[in-house]
This record gives structure tokens, sequence and C-alpha cells, in this order.
């Protein structure tokens, strides 16, 4: 990613990533505790990462609804990308790290056949990650998909080093296309919330309707 100067936004506390809150702070504490900043952001992502499973179905409109310590109080313990986004973005900025939101249209090909049917489309519309600001450059973290579905999916976990972008997983164990990355929304210093559930009403005409579908029963991504 290119280098850009920081926006003291990405270290502070807002409404969506509330890096300010006890839940958030403790959370930064208990994982990354005494390690300088690169170290501290691997640490995170994998704590964020498999500590809470994704799960693409508890998805609401409303703006309560998305915020980072909201997730560490979540049973059982998972969420969506924005979610997981959302959270280590907080961990971080709690950890002095600068961090930002990066949205993207993805087709996944793998796993999500009753969720497309049930959103009529083969998109997912504001796919989340995050960009944390190390050693002089802005790097991508994409904490969505833990270790447990990824193998369950036969799909190679996404490592992240903090020093190279760690974005998708293009194919699959068996060389088959897995994620592409279709529209580019962006990096925001919190989230685009109007602009994000515009996107979802235009994309899924259902949903303006009907809301977000509840998962099936046995839905091997919940």
């Amino acid at each position: 990613m290119s280098d850009d100067a920081i926006d003291p936004q990405t270290l502070h506390p807002d409404r969506f990533i509330d890096s300010d809150h006890p839940d958030v702070l403790a959370f930064a504490l208990e994982h990354a505790a005494g390690l300088p900043p690169r170290e501290s952001a691997v640490a995170l992502y994998y704590a964020v990462r498999d500590g809470f499973r994704y799960s693409p179905w508890n998805v609401a409109f409303e703006r309560s609804a998305f915020r980072a310590s909201a997730l560490l109080r979540r049973e059982p313990r998972q969420g969506h990308c924005i979610d997981k986004a959302l959270l280590l973005a907080a961990v971080c900025r709690a950890r002095q790290i600068p961090a930002r939101l990066h949205f993207a249209n993805v087709r996944n090909h793998v796993g999500t056949a009753q969720l497309e049917a049930r959103l009529g489309s083969d998109l997912l519309v504001y796919h989340g990650y995050v960009e944390l600001y190390l050693d002089g450059r802005w790097v991508a973290a994409t904490p969505a998909f833990n270790r447990e579905l990824c193998d369950r999916l036969g799909v190679v976990p996404l490592e992240f080093d903090g020093r190279n972008d760690s974005i998708f997983q293009a194919y699959d164990r068996a060389a088959g296309r897995f994620m592409e990355y279709v529209t580019d929304h962006g990096s925001h210093n919190t989230l685009p919330f109007d602009a994000m559930i515009a996107e979802w009403r235009r994309h899924y005409p259902r949903i303006a309707a009907e809301g977000w579908p509840s998962p099936p029963s046995g839905d091997r991504l919940s």
C-alpha cells in the first residue's frame, strides 16, 4: 500500500471504533502487553482472527449494532468481517497503532451458497479489513476468516507478519478460485455507515424489505 501521512483520527476512538472502552483496553492489554508495535499488531491480529468465529449472518441495519466493544460481549463469540475489522482496529488504536478500515465488494466462491441464495447475489458487498501503520507504511490485515473455518473449507488461513499485506485467499488448497475483489471502496478512518447501508440496499433488494437473512439450520459458516 502507498505511504500516507497519518491522520490523527486513526489513533482516536469514535462511535464505531471505541478503542477507549474498558473491554477493548483489557483485550489489547491481555494479548499485546509489553510488545513493540509490529509484534503487538501481529499478536492482536491472531487474537481477533481466531478468537471469534466468522459468521456472515448476524448483520443489522442500526448504527448501534456496529461497535468494536460489542463483539467482545457477544455469545457465542462470532462475528462478520466488519465486526472483526472494527475490533482489530480498536485494539490496535488502544495500543497506539494507527488503524483505519478498508472496504471492497468481493465474490466468494466457497461455502456461501446458502447466503447467496438468500441475498440474491454472489457478491459480498462491503467486505471489510484493516490497515495498520507499521514501520512507516500502511499494511493491510484481514482477520475475518478464523483458522477453524479455513480448515473446514480447505483454504489456507491468511497469515499476517506486520510487514506484508494480508488481504485474501485467492485460491483454495486444491487451486480452485476462492475469493476475488470486484469493487474497491477505499480506506476510511471510521465505518462509512450510510454508504455501506445504501450499497447493501442497492445490491440486495430483498433485504430492504425483509432485513438481513437469518442462518439456516446447520449452515457451515455459522
